[in-house]
């Protein structure tokens, strides 16, 4: 019996602080680097105008928790990726998700601090276009080189073989993830907190699947990550992950989540985006469709993304970000207990 089947749990307790250690001692000088290059958040003027004293804060922090990750997990699966056992190949696509997307965050970034379109970044169309061909080769990937086409159901012993419909939903899946974490980026800590939880809850069925598999250990390695990001991240945010973080940690999550055949449960483990996500579509869908019978658009939420509406409604940022970090953390459990049926 190995150390990893004897102590698993402080396996991974112990990875997730090594991960937070090694990480947070970057966090002051890559502050300090952005500030010197200039790397500064833009503002919407139709956001809270209480944001508006974020203008200039360090962006693209998420290079931070990416960067401690990649480092954290190639260390500790050296051997199996310079063997190509099947870990060392597996462990490359979560890890290849986090970095592609991170580099698509990062254009996009770029784009809205020093390109033509400032605050704005890449038009929509080519960044959605973009995450759709990443998504599908991982996709690609997942099925024909790790042949992972499955889903869990809940209370269902045998999972079920999706066959060649699983491309498509793995597309959805990553790019949904990936769009609904991006929306959640809106408050000090929040996507953070809330992915944070996620992971943390996908690493509890890696293990229950496992028992411990290099997935286990990928989870607990971004929870440490990211815990690390969240001490310069809280409020007041001394810099933010930007789309650098967000689109890198939602495609990621939802690669995870396809990884363990779990992934029906990842609207209920990432409950919080996934209302962000939804709430945005709401608003733009009830808004043109009352401009077109009514000559003038209305609104459900006063503000979209949801919690742009709680702060319009008198909340102020924290509580938002703390209430929504709750929900999140209980339907996460409930995602957990759902996966032990």
């Amino acid at each position: 019996m190995s150390f990893l089947d004897m102590y698993p749990w402080s396996t991974a307790l112990a990875l997730s602080t090594i991960t937070f250690l090694f990480t947070v001692i970057w966090g002051r000088p890559l502050i300090e680097l952005l500030k010197s290059w200039g790397i500064g958040k833009q503002i919407r003027v139709d956001g809270p105008q209480s944001h508006q004293i974020k203008m200039g804060t360090p962006t693209m922090g998420g290079w931070l928790f990416i960067g401690g990750v990649v480092m954290i997990t190639v260390t500790l699966n050296v051997i199996n990726l310079v063997q190509r056992t099947n870990e060392g190949r597996s462990v490359l696509v979560p890890l290849g998700a986090l970095t592609a997307f991170g580099a698509l965050g990062a254009i996009d970034d770029w784009e809205g601090i020093r390109g033509r379109r400032i605050a704005q970044g890449l038009t929509a169309r080519l960044k959605f276009g973009l995450q759709v061909a990443l998504a599908a080769v991982i996709s690609l990937v997942l099925y024909f080189g790790l042949d992972v086409h499955s889903i869990a159901l809940p209370g269902v012993a045998v999972r079920l073989d999706m066959g060649l419909m699983y491309l498509p939903i793995a597309v959805f899946v990553i790019v949904g993830t990936c769009n609904a974490v991006n929306l959640t980026d809106g408050l000090d800590g929040l996507a953070s907190s809330i992915v944070l939880v996620a992971f943390a809850a996908y690493g509890v069925i890696s293990y229950l699947q496992g028992p411990w598999t290099y997935l286990v250990q990928f989870c607990f390695v971004m929870v440490g990550a990211l815990m690390a990001f969240m001490w310069f991240n809280v409020h007041p945010a001394q810099m933010f992950m930007g789309d650098s973080g967000s689109l890198a940690l939602g495609a990621t999550l939802g690669v995870v989540a396809l990884m363990t055949g779990q992934w029906l449960l990842l609207p209920l483990i990432a409950l919080v985006p996934v209302a962000e996500a939804l709430s945005s579509m709401i608003q733009v869908a009830y808004f043109k469709l009352t401009k077109r019978f009514y000559g003038q658009g209305r609104r459900v939420f006063k503000m979209a993304p949801l919690h742009h509406h709680f702060e319009m409604l008198g909340w102020s940022e924290t509580h938002v970000a703390q209430r929504f970090w709750l929900v999140n953390l209980l339907s996460a459990m409930l995602g957990v207990a759902l996966a032990l049926l």
